[in-house]
């Protein structure tokens, strides 16, 4: 199909100015000259794009549906070209992060940073928390902890308090804490999690039987099975709360660590480093309200 695209951009810019003098300004042409354009687009079409009136235009229904799709389509293509247009060499960056991390926060939203900084070939290297940033050749890492890493420069991501959570079958015999101590509780590496958990609930902590994990993402997956009850960070399991397959049966919280941004102070920055740095930072203080930085 034969596609206009001088007369399509021309409707675009006078859709979103109403205004044919400011459309003709924007695409640097005469006002006839998009005019024309728009009348050979409707001729085209069959239909009126545009309601013609003493001090501008109206969009007809027409015009209406075709605008939000060419917007869209315009701003892809643009995106797209501009990755041409960056001109610096492609530069590695190893980043080392804690699985729970890449998996509730960083995958979803990893595609908005290759697209913003194409020069970056980025090597994500998963661990649980146990890592040594000079000895794996690692650029930066994100890790759970308080952010006191000895020869570390670490920067506040993101508050993650811990809760317990679990499939809707065992979240349906929960009514009360202390129904807890009936169940088969998970445990991970940090064995006093769900000690300090029972105290903040003002509870005592009943004898822990269930099985150890190295990593919350397993555990995470054990519980959606009906395994038992882990205490997760929620805000990385949003996915799995949305679709039902867990769920928080009481709102005690325990602020156990948060997830900071860390890399060592003798290593220089990069341009590439710099870019994920201050991309992932700003990231996590949007959706925080400003509050994580």
């Amino acid at each position: 199909m034969y596609l206009p695209l001088n007369a399509l951009r021309a409707f675009d810019a006078a859709a979103r100015h109403l205004s044919l003098t400011r459309a003709a300004q924007e695409l640097h042409v005469t006002q006839t000259a998009v005019s024309q354009h728009i009348r050979n687009l409707e001729d085209m079409l069959g239909k009126p794009l545009f309601r013609r009136l003493p001090r501008g235009l109206a969009l007809t229904d027409e015009g209406q549906s075709l605008l939000p799709v060419l917007s869209d389509s315009f701003a892809r293509m643009a995106q797209a070209l501009e990755q041409f247009y960056d001109t610096r060499p492609r530069e590695v960056l190893n980043v080392g992060v804690v699985g729970t991390f890449a998996v509730g926060w960083l995958l979803p939203r990893l595609r908005a940073f290759q697209e913003a900084h194409p020069f970056v070939d980025l090597r994500l290297f998963t661990n649980n928390n146990r890592v040594d940033m000079a000895g794996e050749g690692l650029d930066c890492a994100i890790r759970f902890g308080d952010g006191a890493w000895h020869g570390t420069e670490a920067h506040l991501l993101l508050h993650a308090p811990l809760t317990p959570m679990c499939s809707p079958v065992i979240a349906a015999r929960l009514h009360q804490g202390v129904d807890l101590a009936r169940e088969v509780l998970l445990r991970s590496y940090r064995s006093d999690e769900w000690s300090a958990w029972f105290e903040a609930a003002g509870l005592p902590c009943p004898r822990l039987r269930g099985a150890v994990f190295d990593s919350s993402v397993t555990m995470a997956e054990a519980a959606a099975q009906s395994v038992g009850v882990a205490l997760l960070p929620a805000k990385l399991f949003a996915r799995e709360i949305a679709n039902g397959r867990l769920l928080r049966p009481f709102a005690q919280e325990l602020q156990q660590g948060a997830y900071w941004f860390t890399r060592l102070k003798s290593r220089p920055s990069t341009p590439a480093l710099q870019a994920f740095s201050e991309w992932i930072r700003e990231a996590c203080e949007r959706e925080q309200g400003g509050s994580a930085i």
